[in-house]
């Protein structure tokens, strides 16, 4: 039997933005371990290749610190990707035991050694007398940070906010990664020389040919910050957010904690949250947090969501309701352009597409949603500042940077990793690109 970790009570953590897994206790560590058969079939599942059996079957034999060091040959950042890694779809999809049963909670158990060994091993780093700019301090560019470093390259991150950590800072709420635990994988790149310059905008407070010249290299990681648009009548009205603006206002700027932080942010009563992702189910649950009744809207059914199936849980379990198969035309306003309600067409399932999905179709049947807030959530792309001050840098229709199969860009010395390249995507897929990177920068530089 799946050793789960224990959760805050949903009627109490929808009043708090404390974390809402409370992790493992020791012995359910060790319980959750000894199910491994330490195939080895994970693996493969796992974007950054961490050893999986080796430190799942050293926590089993109660050898925690041994379980550490393992993941830290590979991650940086194992306490953030215990919470936020889609496990499910990645490593735990290939655990021979999800055949017949479910699979070991590979998440939960990382989780579990990282918070418990707070320090970090410190090793010799190398002089070798070169330099890495990095441009972006989210997953990708901590990753990739961490890897030039120890081999030895002095390492500068460019950040655009006010505080380090990317998408892991403003696009995570603290419920589900806290503040402290990004804090604490930064301040270890800190501890190895790595240098971040914060207020620091790319594209604005210099450009990329400057940064050149004071660097043998640069990685750009810049992400997709860029938010998506419905592009239906209403959009511009009072109560519609774009889910980042919302998202970076908690997260970032702590608008809940008014007057503590002097950024607050209106209190609605009816809130529509419009996609299936992670980022709906984040911006649904914050809202929830805030006194809301939400609702979230998602064309397709639920099974085709791109969210984790924990966090759908976690959204139902703190009364945020779903309504499925229906897609937004309009947003209504009233007199003042304040938003007093949502639109919806009903849709039909048409088969399936070839991701495995549901395709859907219009029925051209109609109804309305009473609300006085709507937040959009259906995706992101990359921000164009750099694309539009960057001569010679390759870029797609999408506004995504062209790399070949090393990550390097077409401007010499400059690779590029992570959503910046793929679009939207996972944390831990982030990093893997990232390391990739780095391996190339090493060898080439």
């Amino acid at each position: 039997m799946r050793v789960e970790p224990k959760m805050q009570d949903p009627e109490i953590r929808i009043n708090n933005f404390e974390e809402v897994n409370l992790g493992y206790t020791e012995e359910e560590a060790i319980a959750e371990a000894q199910r491994c058969r330490l195939c080895g079939a994970c693996v493969k599942g796992c974007p950054v290749g961490i050893d999986i059996p080796a430190f799942v079957n050293s926590i089993a034999k109660g050898k925690f610190r041994q379980a550490i060091d393992i993941i830290r040959q590979f991650s940086v950042l194992p306490a953030v990707c215990g919470r936020v890694c889609p496990q499910e779809n990645q490593c735990e999809k290939e655990c021979i035991l999800s055949r017949k049963g479910e699979p070991i909670n590979i998440g939960a158990l990382e989780r579990f050694v990282a918070d418990r060994f707070n320090e970090k091993e410190k090793f010799d780093i190398p002089k070798i007398g070169k330099s890495a700019g990095i441009i972006g301090s989210g997953p990708a560019g901590l990753t990739a940070a961490y890897e030039l470093r120890k081999a030895g390259f002095d390492v500068t991150i460019y950040e655009s906010l006010h505080a380090a950590g990317g998408v892991l800072r403003y696009g995570i709420p603290n419920f589900r990664l806290p503040d402290k635990i990004i804090d604490r994988e930064i301040d270890y790149l800190l501890s190895l020389g790595v240098k971040i310059q914060l207020n620091f905008l790319v594209g604005k407070t210099v450009y990329i040919n400057e940064l050149l010249e004071i660097h043998n290299g640069l990685l750009i990681t810049t992400g997709a910050g860029l938010p998506s648009r419905l592009n239906v009548p209403g959009e511009n009205g009072v109560g519609v957010f774009l889910a980042n603006e919302f998202l970076t206002r908690i997260n970032l700027m702590h608008a809940y904690d008014f007057p503590l932080y002097h950024t607050p942010i209106k209190k609605f009563t009816r809130v529509i949250v419009v996609g299936g992702g992670n980022v709906a189910m984040d911006s649904a649950r914050v809202a929830r947090r805030l006194g809301a009744d939400v609702t979230i809207v998602y064309r397709r059914e639920e099974e085709d969501m791109p969210a984790r199936k924990e966090e759908r849980l976690h959204a139902k379990e703190e009364g945020i309701k779903f309504m499925t198969l229906a897609n937004p035309v309009e947003i209504l306003l009233d007199e003042y352009k304040n938003v007093k309600g949502i639109k919806l067409e009903k849709m039909k399932v048409a088969g399936k597409g070839l991701d495995g999905r549901n395709k859907i179709e219009g029925t051209l049947e109609y109804f309305t949603l009473d609300a006085d807030a709507v937040i959009t959530a259906i995706g992101q792309t990359p921000n164009r500042i750099i694309q539009e001050n960057v001569k010679g840098l390759n870029f797609d229709s999408h506004g995504r940077v062209i790399v070949d199969e090393n990550l390097r860009t077409s401007l010499n010395r400059v690779w590029a990793a992570g959503d910046i390249v793929t679009g939207a995507a996972t944390v831990i897929l982030a990093m893997g690109e990232a390391k990739r990177a780095a391996a190339d920068m090493i060898k080439t530089l």
